[in-house]
């Protein structure tokens, strides 16, 4: 039976904490009934020490999940060691692919007070660091496999994951968001999702005409394929190139 005094105390205490913390964060928290998100929230929790070993022993029963704009996510969780205080971890963003993470090293969790404010000190000055500098680096990673737009050509290139992402000025950006691209607050990169590949071949055929209006050319490409782009434009009208077969890859956490 949930203990409705725990989990007050634990959604007073992430509020508290996410006031005191540099920059803007927002607390929300999880219910023991909220199942498919706790389930969702622990394969996301970007651990291999403490709270994994935590994790282990006790399943994720309830937590707060403290939320930044740019999509870094901390969570708060239960201490079974019998001592006062909670656990916290940093979250594995939703939009990276799994690819992203491959020789970053883990932002590990740290047990906190059961003083918030002192809490808040512990995250600022240790967790939230090193969970920038991952995020930071898992960024740098995706960044890698998109080869760079030149100021008359949009240089759109295949991901794993079977998503497309383009570097781009602004006013290419605005027309890449019209169509359902999504910019990454931190990295600037935009990004057309894969799971419907048929629309994107729409998108894409769309983009093309759009761009040639600006006096701006497009070309798709892989990243295994380092060469510069083509001195032709690729035809607007041409359809893309298909995907290859989606392999998934395990999340090094």
């Amino acid at each position: 039976m949930h203990d409705h005094d725990t989990s007050e105390r634990l959604a007073s205490y992430a509020d508290v904490l996410a006031g005191e913390l540099p920059g803007t964060w927002t607390s929300s928290y999880l219910a023991p009934d909220a199942k498919d998100d706790l389930a969702e929230l622990a394969d996301r929790i970007w651990d291999l020490d403490l709270v994994a070993a935590s994790l282990a022993e006790h399943p994720l029963q309830q937590a707060a999940v403290l939320s930044r704009p740019d999509g870094a996510q901390l969570v708060i969780l239960d201490r079974y060691d019998e001592r006062d205080g909670f656990l916290v971890a940093a979250v594995a963003p939703h939009a990276l692919p799994d690819e992203a993470y491959r020789a970053v090293r883990e932002p590990n969790g740290i047990a906190l007070t059961d003083d918030p404010f002192l809490g808040a000190e512990q995250v600022a000055g240790d967790l939230l660091a090193r969970y920038d500098r991952a995020l930071a680096h898992a960024r740098y990673n995706t960044l890698c496999d998109i080869l760079p737009s030149q100021p008359d050509r949009v240089v759109l290139t295949w991901q794993p994951d079977g998503s497309i992402a383009a570097t781009a000025e602004d006013r290419v950006g605005a027309v890449l968001r019209f169509y359902g691209f999504v910019q990454d607050p931190q990295s600037g990169t935009y990004r057309l999702s894969g799971d419907d590949t048929q629309a994107q071949a729409r998108t894409l055929r769309k983009i093309g005409p759009r761009l040639n209006a600006l006096g701006i050319s497009t070309a798709l490409q892989h990243p295994a394929s380092r060469t510069a782009p083509t001195a032709s434009a690729a035809p607007a009208s041409a359809p893309p190139v298909p995907a290859g077969p989606r392999t998934p890859t395990a999340r090094s956490r």
